[in-house]
């Protein structure tokens, strides 16, 4: 099997259960005690906080090893993880407001979750904007990589910004403390997401190597008149 059906098919199996999820989460699983339906948008919400901080995990081992390897397929893996994670995190803070206006009454609020992911978020679009800045490759994939390292140190912070300091956003559910029907759901979407994210990984990855085969590229011949 291609790579490109390996990605074509985790990107259907992810769209297909990213479906499945959604459905049961919109029609089958009940209204939230207190929040009522407003409570839906976990089943996106959740997976989507999940895997930004996986694909920023990712971001810093892809990152590691080619500062130790030296080895171009792995700073495509940490471009394409970057990219895809700061996709993530957008979508994260869009679904959060929308969340909090009904719940908290605003858009969104300086406490240590929200802070913790905004500073997330602005950095590693800092070190994407550094990539896009930089012509050399060598020195693009070196310097991003050292900010990708000493960025990810705030990704253990985002998660435990819940319980090291006082919130409004509530602490880190289990499925003990919600719903099995609320469960099911999103389990689905999470692996859904997964299997979309590896997809978006390897086809991004792709398109870092082909630009990183026509920097290194040696430059045509000019053509006499």
């Amino acid at each position: 099997m291609t790579r490109q059906r390996v990605a074509a098919a985790f990107a259907l199996v992810g769209l297909g259960l990213l479906s499945w999820g959604s459905y049961l989460g919109l029609w089958v699983a009940p209204p939230d005690r207190y929040m009522g339906d407003v409570q839906r948008i976990m089943y996106v919400h959740v997976p989507t906080a999940w895997l930004a901080l996986v694909v920023f995990m990712l971001a810093f081992v892809y990152a590691l090893l080619f500062l130790i390897r030296r080895t171009w397929r792995w700073d495509a893996l940490h471009e394409a993880t970057l990219e895809i994670g700061v996709l993530y995190t957008a979508l994260l803070c869009i679904q959060g407001a929308l969340w909090g206006k009904p719940t908290w009454g605003v858009y969104w609020a300086w406490d240590p979750r929200l802070t913790t992911v905004a500073v997330m978020l602005l950095s590693f679009a800092g070190i994407l904007s550094l990539r896009h800045f930089l012509d050399d490759p060598l020195r693009r994939a070196s310097w991003s990589a050292t900010a990708t390292i000493l960025a990810s140190a705030n990704v253990p912070v985002v998660y435990y910004s819940v319980r090291w300091w006082n919130s409004l956003h509530q602490l880190q559910s289990t499925p003990k403390t919600v719903n099995s029907a609320m469960v099911e759901p999103l389990r689905i979407n999470a692996f859904g997401l997964l299997a979309l994210t590896i997809a978006l990984i390897m086809i991004r990855s792709w398109i870092a190597e082909a630009r990183r085969r026509r920097d290194l590229a040696p430059p045509l011949p000019e053509i006499e008149a």
